[in-house]
């Protein structure tokens, strides 16, 4: 079987380091080469110095499509304008991509979805096999629940990460408010201080946490008069 050759778009990140590592030690795989954002520090340097795994004769570039095109898949972790525009050179090259950054909105996951009508694009807040059955579960208990259940989502990552809630929270409370059969944005609240007043019947709250090394937990908790049920990941 051919070896696939994959691309990292954000290799200097915390999530481009580990999924350097992880195609080094894969059997199919080959790594084809990674980019940081140009005027990056990291763009020249070795990619598997760069990723603690000694030299492999690599440089990280800044053009993701020269990347695209020297490789069979790409993976990007970077910032939702980038996703952008990475994922309108993959449809252009007919290269498919898995987009693993969060905190899209608008324009830039209209960009991913127009992207995934021309080539092959796996777009998710989280791959962990975990969270995947999370949402499933969460999808049951909103459905059984009604709103008599208040519902909070409560999230904690690293100090590094830059959007809040986190995708994967926002994921949880999409699902649930479909299996609810609301308009997610209109029960979202997205934190709360001062005199709030009484909690809206019916809402979905969210509250994100940083601290540490944290590479995430979720915390998905139902709460009624005289009990509570909580479904978490970590």
């Amino acid at each position: 079987m051919a070896e696939t050759r994959i691309g990292v778009i954000g290799c200097a990140g915390r999530m481009g380091k580990m999924l350097v590592a992880d195609i080094v030690a894969a059997d199919d795989c080959v790594l084809a080469g990674g980019i940081a954002r140009p005027g990056s520090a990291a763009v020249g340097k070795d990619i598997g110095e760069s990723a603690g795994l000694g030299r492999l004769g690599i440089a990280i570039g800044d053009s993701a499509e020269r990347l695209l095109a020297e490789c069979d898949v790409a993976i990007d972790f970077t910032t939702p304008s980038a996703t952008a525009e990475y994922a309108h050179f993959a449809a252009r090259l007919k290269k498919p991509i898995v987009v693993g950054t969060t905190g899209l909105h608008g324009a830039e996951e209209a960009a991913v979805r127009d992207a995934a009508a021309k080539v092959a694009v796996v777009w998710a807040a989280n791959t962990s096999l975990g969270i995947n059955l999370l949402l499933g579960l969460v999808d049951q208990a909103a459905r059984r629940l009604g709103p008599e259940w208040d519902l909070e989502i409560v999230e904690m990552h690293h100090r590094g990460k830059v959007d809040a809630p986190s995708g994967t929270a926002l994921a949880l409370g999409r699902t649930a408010a479909a299996a609810r059969g609301v308009e997610f944005d209109s029960v979202a609240l997205r934190g709360r201080d001062g005199i709030t007043g009484p909690r809206p019947a019916g809402a979905i709250g969210f509250a994100a946490l940083r601290g540490g090394d944290n590479i995430g937990e979720h915390h998905v908790i139902f709460a009624t008069a005289g009990e509570q049920l909580e479904l978490s990941h970590r």
